[in-house]
Order: C-alpha cells, then sequence, then structure tokens
C-alpha cells in the first residue's frame, strides 16, 4: 500500500508539473506550433468526422482557437479533395476524447497526465525490476520528469511523451520474465512506436531484438517465432494501410514539403560526419542539448558506462534501444534544432536514460549530493524560464535561449554553440569531449571491482516481492 502512495506522489507531482506549463504560449500569436495544430485538427477530425481528412477543418478554420497567426500549409491535398495531416494517427487517435471535451487544453491536461503515469511506471520499473531502493528510485525519476525535456513536452501535443511512456512499458516487459502477458506487452509497445511516428521505427526495431533474443535463450523459441511473425504481420498492415490512407509507405506522403520522395524527410543530401557533432550536442548543444537545461542528463554518462561495465540483469533493455535512438537522432533526423522544445528527438529513449542513472546512483551513493544539485540547477533555469514565459516576456519555442536568468546564461556560456559554430565552438566541443570522456571513465571504475549488489530489502515504502515479480532476467 505505501509503495503505491509512493507511486501515486510521484505521478501527480509530476503531472502538476507539466500542467503549470499549460497556459504557456509556443509563439507570440500562439498558444500551440509546428506539428501541434496538426495533431489537434486531425484529433478534431477524429472525434467529430470518424475520419483524419481535415479538409474541412482548414476550410473553416478552426485552429483559429489555438493558433491564431496564419497557419502553415502542411498537406498536401488528394485528387479527391482530402487533406490529411503527415503525421502517423496514434497520437490524435488518443487525444480525440481529449479535445471533444475540453479542446486544446484537454489535450494538453491529458499528455500531463500521461508524464505522470510515465513517472510512476519508471519508479515501479526501477523498484520491481531493478530491485533498487524504492526512495531513491521515486528521488532519480522526480529529478528527471520535473525539469526539460520531460515536463515540457508533458505540456506540448507531441508524440514524444507517449512514445516514452510506451518504451517504458516495453523495459517493464523485458525485464521481466516475458510470460504470455509481458511478451503481449512488448508485443503491443513494439507496434505502437510506428503508429506514433515512422522516426520510432528503430527503436522498436531494437526492442523487439532484444525480446526474440532474450526467448530464444529462455528456450521459448516458439514463442520467438510467433512473436517474430506477429510483428511482421504488423509491419505489414501498417504499410498496408498508409499506403491506402496516406498514398505512400509513410505519413509524409501526405504532405506538401516532401515532393522529392518520403526519404527527403530525413535531407536530400545529408552530411553524415557533419552530422556527427550530435553525438556530443544532443547532450551539450548551448540551446538545444539536454543537459542545457537540466544538468542531471550529465549523469547518465558515468552512469551509462557502468551499467555497460557491469551488465547486470536486463541490461541490454536499457542500453539496445538507447542505442538506437540516439543514433536515429544523430545520423537519421533532418536536425537536431527546430521549432520546438529541445530534445525531441531523443525523448522516446530518455526513460532508458533515467533508469540507468537511477540504477547507478542506487549502486554509488555518494553521488547523491550531486544528484540533488544537479536537478536543483535545472529546477531554477525551468521555472525561471516559465515564470518568463507565464508573464509574455517570453516565449516557450522562439525565443527561450534568450532567458535573463543569470544561472543559465553563465552555464550556456560554456556549452557549445552548433547552430553558429565558430573557433569557440570547437574549442568547446573538444573541451566537453574530454569531459565526457572523463565522466565516463568514472562511471567505468565506480563498476568495478565489486559485482553486482544483492537486491535491495524491502524497506517500508516497499511491498513484499510476489511470485511475479520475485526475479529479474537478463
Amino acid at each position: 500500500m505505501r509503495f503505491r502512495l509512493l507511486l501515486a506522489a510521484v505521478g501527480v507531482l509530476v503531472a502538476g508539473a507539466s500542467m503549470a506549463a499549460m497556459p504557456a504560449r509556443a509563439t507570440v500569436d500562439d498558444q500551440v506550433t509546428a506539428d501541434e495544430p496538426q495533431y489537434l485538427l486531425s484529433a478534431i477530425s477524429l472525434a467529430e468526422d470518424g475520419d483524419l481528412d481535415i479538409a474541412d477543418e482548414l476550410t473553416v478554420e478552426r485552429w483559429r482557437a489555438f493558433h491564431r497567426s496564419p497557419l502553415p500549409r502542411q498537406t498536401e491535398p488528394r485528387g479527391d479533395g482530402r487533406e490529411l495531416s503527415p503525421h502517423d494517427p496514434l497520437l490524435p487517435l488518443l487525444l480525440a476524447v481529449p479535445v471533444a471535451l475540453g479542446g486544446w487544453a484537454g489535450a494538453k491536461v491529458a499528455l500531463a497526465a500521461a508524464a505522470g503515469a510515465l513517472a510512476a511506471l519508471l519508479v515501479w520499473v526501477g523498484v520491481r525490476r531493478l530491485r533498487l531502493s524504492a526512495p531513491i528510485a521515486a528521488g532519480v525519476v522526480a529529478a528527471f520528469a520535473t525539469v526539460p525535456p520531460l515536463t515540457t513536452y508533458g505540456a506540448q501535443v507531441y508524440p514524444e511523451l507517449p512514445a516514452a511512456l510506451v518504451v517504458t512499458a516495453a523495459v517493464a516487459a523485458l525485464t521481466g520474465p516475458l510470460h504470455r502477458r509481458g511478451t503481449m506487452v512488448l508485443g503491443l509497445a513494439v507496434v505502437a512506436l510506428p503508429w506514433l511516428a515512422v522516426k520510432y521505427v528503430p527503436v522498436a526495431a531494437a526492442l523487439a531484438a532484444v525480446g526474440l533474443v532474450a526467448l530464444a535463450r529462455r528456450g521459448h523459441r516458439l514463442t520467438a517465432i510467433a512473436l517474430g511473425a506477429a510483428l511482421a504481420a504488423a509491419g505489414t498492415a501498417f504499410a498496408a494501410f498508409h499506403r491506402a490512407v496516406y498514398g505512400g509507405w509513410t505519413a509524409y506522403a501526405a504532405g506538401d514539403h516532401f515532393t522529392g520522395g518520403e526519404l527527403t524527410a530525413v535531407g536530400t543530401a545529408p552530411s553524415y560526419p557533419g552530422r556527427a557533432v550530435r553525438l556530443l550536442g544532443l547532450l551539450v548543444d548551448r540551446g538545444f542539448g539536454l543537459a542545457a537545461w537540466a544538468p542531471v542528463f550529465l549523469l547518465a554518462v558515468p552512469a551509462m558506462a557502468a551499467l555497460l561495465r557491469r551488465r547486470p540483469a536486463g541490461w541490454a533493455a536499457l542500453a539496445v534501444p538507447f542505442a538506437a535512438g540516439w543514433l536515429n537522432a544523430t545520423f537519421v533526423a533532418l536536425t537536431m534544432h527546430g521549432w520546438w522544445w529541445p530534445g525531441r528527438q531523443v525523448v522516446v529513449v530518455v526513460p532508458a536514460l533515467v533508469l540507468v542513472t537511477a540504477w547507478w546512483v542506487d549502486q554509488v551513493r555518494r553521488v547523491l549530493p550531486v544528484v540533488v544539485a544537479a536537478t536543483v540547477a535545472g529546477l531554477t533555469m525551468w521555472w525561471w524560464l516559465l515564470v518568463e514565459v507565464l508573464s509574455g516576456r517570453r516565449t516557450l519555442i522562439v525565443d527561450f535561449v534568450a532567458t535573463a536568468d543569470p544561472l543559465a546564461r553563465a552555464w550556456h556560456a560554456v556549452l557549445p554553440d552548433y547552430r553558429t559554430p565558430t573557433a569557440t565552438t570547437w574549442a568547446l566541443h573538444a573541451a566537453w569531449t574530454v569531459a565526457l570522456g572523463a565522466l565516463a571513465a568514472w562511471g567505468w571504475t565506480t563498476a568495478a571491482p565489486t559485482p553486482s549488489r544483492p537486491p535491495v530489502a524491502p524497506t517500508a515504502v516497499t511491498s513484499p516481492p510476489t511470485k511475479e515479480t520475485a526475479h529479474v532476467h537478463a
């Protein structure tokens, strides 16, 4: 009972933190911007018309309720007059009822609730699957979930937060016994990710691969074959649906930006050596890096190094999907900078970083003061900016980097700015390469020489292990 209360408390705290940003304007004139109006219009169409055709919603300007400036066109009209937003349909489907009940605010409340559910599930996985101390798991999850990007995407209409929740459910299944229920959860998670956004296919494939290998190693070969066949059938259905509805293999076929083909969504002539700087930039870019607004993410570097050296039970379920997501954001995504809040391309695998860091902190308790200090810094920067946005001095998307917060400005000054690279950018890039290497080396040493600690004994806030949760599997 006390453990359930802890889960509820963390969930309510995180949902409340996300809802605090709900009134924030994305731009001076608009409550939402970029792709957000498209998701909302599709949700309205599903709720009122039962289809994805937003031609009538565009004609009568239904977007005026949440986007006062002229709405940029994204749709390419079909021969029969239909217009479909070039985004996958699962998020609009999930938001159809909330939008019908409360408009754009209803959608944001639903996503804030998803943020709370994500935080609670992360604590559950940490305690029940990874056998972490409940206070450590709850504290580290709260540290990550009340700062950007998780708290911001709990207040923005994008598939990032639901995708992170789906990935966490898959991790819960992979680190459990993978009996019938766990295998079903894994399969549903893998199937759901592409329907949220086709860009999540690499992460879905990584989760599927880890699950199929785990089933085969445990002697459940028939289950592995059945799961593989079911996923193949689901992939075929996905392709057939998109060909029939969107006119191509992906939803991008319905967009007016991709007249050169759907693959132009990842760039027409990408420079992969140039994109390689994102390996660091996704973490330490001055405006769009995870650590720029939440320094606690720097602790994920030594944590991941420790995980890779020690390789405790369940490590592959965290490391493999994370690698797939990070590499996809580095080399496949069109850009890491955009008309959105920082971290959009990697939010889907942020739960892996949270759980890895929680595991490491539980192993190396002396880093707790560092976790607290980094969290306080992130909260200070975020809430200073949020006050500026809510008071009308800043907007959440357009000019957030120009915050007047002295702490943020001082911190950002030591981070490389990859949007306008100069000699200083590359000097800072080199310095951060060394610094992150040192952090990784430190984490590597903390994983040795002792093996993994035995499971933590139940505390006052944990429930006794049940038959289902008594073992953690690789």
